[in-house]
């Protein structure tokens, strides 16, 4: 039997602990103490986060990278997350993790994240001063965007199948969400 990971039962998880999650496949991430496991992602999922990436990579200034899960961004010693996709600039980075709220944060949604990434994270990072948030659907195919506006996410963009999904922050792009999924 492989190694085993006992967690304290007394108290809210830590960073520490988080790092004594055996490497199985499955995403380990932090919410406020809380242990968030997640399957590995299904094969729409990958190809929209590909695709995305293609789209953002064409348009990402020199100065600011462009990172895909499991890759750690340390919100607090108790909340540790891995967006599917984050755009932060590149001297904020540590070899090992980014240990500030990065540009840009991405989920794509699945049944078991769908409400974790509506709700949950989007109030941690909007919480934490992560200036842009985005979630997408490839079942619809859909995309939201939230920018930080005086403290608070206010949703700047939205756009469904061949609607025109437009930003600017944190740098201009441009794409139809059914460009993500075909």
């Amino acid at each position: 039997m492989g190694n085993v990971t006992t967690l304290p039962r007394s108290r809210p998880l830590t960073r520490d602990d988080l790092n004594a999650m055996p490497d199985d496949g499955h995403r380990y991430e932090l919410l406020d103490g809380s242990l968030i496991v997640t399957p590995a992602p299904s094969r729409a999922h990958q190809r929209v986060l590909a695709r995305l990436h293609l789209v953002l990579a064409s348009a990402i200034p020199r100065n600011l990278e462009m990172l895909f899960a499991p890759f750690d961004v340390v919100l607090a010693a108790d909340t540790v997350l891995q967006p599917d996709l984050l755009i932060a600039r590149r001297a904020d980075f540590t070899p090992r993790d980014l240990p500030v709220a990065p540009l840009l944060a991405v989920e794509i949604l699945s049944p078991s994240t769908r409400r974790i990434d509506l709700h949950t994270k989007r109030a941690r990072y909007e919480a934490a001063g992560c200036p842009s948030y985005w979630v997408v659907d490839p079942d619809d195919p859909a995309i939201i965007a939230w920018e930080l506006r005086d403290g608070q996410y206010a949703e700047v963009a939205r756009a469904r199948d061949t609607e025109s999904f437009r930003v600017t922050a944190p740098f201009p792009v441009q794409f139809r969400p059914t460009d993500l999924t075909t």
